[in-house]
């Protein structure tokens, strides 16, 4: 597929199964990017997949970021909060993965690192790409909610590809918790404050107060064996019962939609709606949420 004459030059830091199955074919199949090549921590998945997708397999983080205009992430939380600095102070956009570390003090100074450097960044927040996703978004405006309930339950403890080492020490809240947090922001109001109950490596369950007064509530597992991930959002009103199907917003047009508008802000130089500083709000409340689940008899790993 020929490429636009000034294509984006981008590569992909990780090389995991996040950056087999979803940004290496992503860059791919875009007309927009040059595919400069990927680097991991290990060199043999970094030439597995560029072997697939016909670009070049990085041993030096260094060297990739010297070519590249943007980079992608798909790395642990941690890892993914250390290179992005190393990124920005190079001067180079950022597709960042959720959450966007495993503290709020890490969070907070990428985004200072950030802000210093004045790159732009985006946030790989899937459901919100999804034109059913945004369609559902806009059926509400103009509507006050009353109240609202978000569920995302998988059986990502028991394995699968997914199911990594800081996904199994944190438990879903840090993995599940932008996700659904965030979609009901964007139906409901930012949130005020947020109470949570349960077990960091069990079921979590969170109370949303918006700032409109509005109370939602969210429930996150990985303990479930099912048939397909069980994602559903759910807003009532006074004009009535509005659920929505999160999980069936994963496409390729979806994860198109992600790449085209990442590449629209890196040329425009301008940070996404769906930016760092908008995951370092999600990790606030993250934070505030694993501290009380940590407090509380009977959570989880924490106590």
């Amino acid at each position: 597929m020929a490429k636009t004459p000034a294509a984006l030059r981008v590569g992909v830091v990780g090389a995991g199964p996040w950056a087999e199955m979803v940004h290496a074919p992503m860059l791919q199949r875009s007309t927009e990017v040059d595919f400069v090549g990927v680097w991991g921590r290990r060199i043999e998945a970094s030439q597995g997949i560029a072997a697939q997708f016909g670009t070049r397999a990085f041993s030096d983080l260094d060297a990739l970021i010297a070519e590249c205009d943007a980079l992608t992430f798909c790395l642990p939380p941690d890892v993914q909060n250390q290179l992005a600095q190393k990124a920005a102070l190079a001067g180079k956009a950022l597709l960042l993965e959720k959450p966007v570390a495993l503290s709020l003090a890490s969070a907070e100074e990428l985004a200072r690192v950030v802000d210093e450097a004045r790159v732009p960044t985006q946030l790989f927040l899937t459901w919100r790409y999804a034109a059913s996703a945004r369609g559902f978004l806009q059926r509400l405006t103009g509507i006050t909610p009353t109240g609202g309930r978000g569920i995302f339950v998988n059986g990502l403890q028991f394995g699968g590809a997914f199911a990594t080492p800081w996904r199994l020490a944190e438990g879903p809240l840090f993995d599940l918790g932008p996700h659904v947090i965030d979609f009901l922001e964007a139906a409901m109001g930012p949130v005020v404050e947020i109470r949570a109950s349960g077990d960091l490596l069990g079921w979590v369950a969170l109370t949303l107060i918006h700032e409109n007064a509005a109370v939602s509530q969210a429930s996150l597992s990985f303990g479930s064996v099912l048939d397909r991930d069980v994602a559903t959002i759910e807003i009532f009103t006074p004009q009535g019962h509005f659920p929505f199907d999160c999980e069936a917003t994963y496409s390729e047009h979806t994860i198109d939609t992600v790449l085209r508008e990442f590449v629209t802000c890196v040329r425009e130089h301008r940070a996404h709606e769906l930016d760092l500083h908008h995951g370092l709000h999600l990790q606030r409340l993250l934070e505030e949420a694993a501290g009380q689940l940590r407090r509380s008899e009977g959570g989880g790993a924490g106590t």
